[in-house]
């Protein structure tokens, strides 16, 4: 605590120095006779600048030690972290006082000597608001949400009705999902990153690849039942395309980079688990086959509606590190309408969100 009180003081001292040194300064400028009014008002308009640069450091310096106390009471940071930032945080304006005044008394030496700083050359001293926005862009902005890409891809299957799945007419390996969508990653609390909401929408393609010379049939009665194919299928899949709006509640770490006395969070940083759901529709639904015919291969896609259910939900969970996760799904609606054997997709893989 003493180091602080000293530099705090040491800070204090510089800025009523320079103020000394500006009014004795001026006075003798105006008793130069030799310097026309053109540039006293220059010079004069730099003292201004002096005196403004000099408050607005004070006043960054109140603001960085309000905060760093706000953080403490909070319980975000130790005792010793916010003495040891206290501590930065003067030494930092303390210094910004002293080498932004040496610049304004040198322009002013230039101006008392030569009638101009520098033969014309300037040198721009950020001030205020300008000195603010240059801060700003050299650290990445304190968002509270964030924008950005999900992707993810896996393994799909359906947990049918009265049967596991071991017993499961479609092929594990063959059988898989695909996911893309755009998401956005919003912070509940304001000065923490311990839980955000992550929302957006994303196409889902989940595919089902059936196994024994099996294909889908609509019977015309509301029913889709597997039949044997009449020739030998090289290839049998049956998918459907979603768009779904996804909402999960992401729990993850609230470690912040603090800059300035400042926290900065990045979403997706760390340890994160994610809980939620997601809801939509069917976009439509296709099945492909390929078959050798008379010894030439024949692709057919036929796309109806199988008497898909229309409106998709589910739940959705993830666990992962930074930007990859092991991704779950499972719809809780089933993939044909009644009066259909209720069949459900179910999928696992990996995913990834870009922010």
């Amino acid at each position: 605590m003493r180091i602080l009180l000293f530099t705090i003081t040491v800070a204090l001292w510089l800025a009523g120095n320079f103020n000394a040194t500006a009014q004795e300064t001026t006075t003798t400028t105006e008793n130069t006779t030799e310097i026309d009014e053109e540039i006293l008002e220059q010079i004069a308009d730099l003292r201004t600048d002096q005196e403004d640069l000099i408050q607005n450091e004070k006043d960054d310096l109140r603001k960085a030690v309000a905060k760093i106390n706000t953080q403490l009471e909070n319980n975000e940071i130790s005792a010793t972290e916010a003495e040891q930032l206290k501590v930065q945080a003067a030494e930092k304006h303390a210094l910004n006082i002293e080498n932004k005044v040496a610049i304004i008394e040198n322009r002013i030496a230039l101006l008392e000597r030569n009638g101009e700083d520098d033969n014309g050359f300037t040198v721009r001293l950020s001030l205020g608001n300008n000195r603010t926005s240059k801060k700003a862009s050299s650290h990445p902005k304190n968002f509270r949400t964030y924008g950005g890409i999900t992707f993810a891809i896996g393994l799909n299957n359906a947990i049918i009705e009265g049967q596991s799945l071991d017993d499961s007419p479609y092929k594990i390996g063959g059988s898989s999902f695909f996911e893309i969508g755009a998401t956005w990653s919003t912070r509940v609390f304001e000065n923490s990153n311990i839980l955000r909401v992550n929302y957006g929408f994303s196409f889902q393609f989940n595919g089902l690849k059936m196994e024994d010379n099996n294909y889908f049939v609509d019977n015309g009665d509301g029913t889709t039942t597997l039949q044997e194919f009449p020739e030998q299928l090289d290839k049998a899949k049956f998918r459907m395309d979603n768009l779904v709006i996804p909402v999960h509640f992401e729990f993850g770490s609230n470690k912040a980079d603090v800059r300035d006395g400042e926290n900065y969070y990045m979403s997706s940083q760390g340890l994160k688990v994610g809980l939620g759901g997601y809801a939509g529709v069917n976009l439509y639904t296709l099945q492909k086959l390929k078959y050798d015919n008379n010894g030439g291969d024949v692709k057919e896609e036929i796309r109806q509606s199988y008497n898909t259910n229309n409106f998709i939900y589910g739940l959705s969970g993830y666990i992962g590190w930074n930007d990859m996760s092991i991704y779950a799904k499972y719809d809780l609606n089933p993939i044909f309408d009644v009066p259909n054997v209720e069949q459900r997709n179910v999928s696992l893989g990996l995913r990834w969100d870009w922010y």
